[in-house]
């Protein structure tokens, strides 16, 4: 099925619906502009019972494994989908962007994937995905995960960061705007009409 994802301020909406088009997904997209880093370093210090830390390629087997077990927990839109790759996929993250993880004990229950995209003045780190283990959510780890990212690339000297996910998410909108993301934007996914 083709679907098509179109920015929810476009004046295409509208012809989209009028020609008998359906919304079967809506999604979002922000930005953390200058962070506070006071309130992520909160973040990351919240998440108790775990030790949360950048992570290096050694752990792309446990990142593996948490993504397999969390892959039917993502909410489903054509513009947000997750699918977990292969192992080897799991190893590229590494190539182009950093991994930063929770642990308890030996066991990854939370990680997030960042990377740089654009360049000068445009670029910004982009947030791949933010996986918290069922048991565990609901206990700030997602947060402190991203919060952590976004602190270590804050030094490095990067201002913007971005993010997004479906609506159907709530929970992970709510997580993204107490560390300061602010939505600049909004999709609507489109299913064509029934023949």
């Amino acid at each position: 099925m083709t679907f098509e994802v179109v920015r929810a301020d476009d004046p295409r909406c509208a012809v989209l619906e009028a020609d008998g088009w359906t919304v079967v997904g809506e999604s979002w997209g922000a930005r953390l502009r200058s962070p506070d880093p006071a309130r992520l370093d909160q973040a990351v210090r919240r998440a108790t019972g775990v030790v949360v830390r950048e992570l290096g390629p050694s752990y792309a087997e446990a990142l593996h494994a948490l993504e397999k077990a969390n892959e039917a927990d993502y909410p489903y839109t054509p513009a947000t989908q997750q699918v977990v790759g292969s192992l080897e996929t799991m190893h590229e993250l590494w190539t182009d962007g950093r991994v930063f993880g929770a642990l308890d004990g030996d066991q990854l229950v939370g990680a997030t994937n960042i990377r740089l995209v654009g360049v000068g003045e445009e670029q910004r780190a982009e947030t791949g995905f933010t996986s918290v283990l069922a048991g565990y959510r609901g206990r700030g780890i997602g947060q402190a995960v991203k919060a952590l990212s976004i602190l270590t690339l804050y030094a490095d000297g990067v201002r913007v960061f971005g993010t997004g996910g479906a609506a159907l998410n709530a929970a992970s909108l709510g997580a993204n705007e107490s560390l300061g993301y602010v939505v600049e934007e909004r999709w609507r996914s489109y299913a064509p009409p029934a023949d």
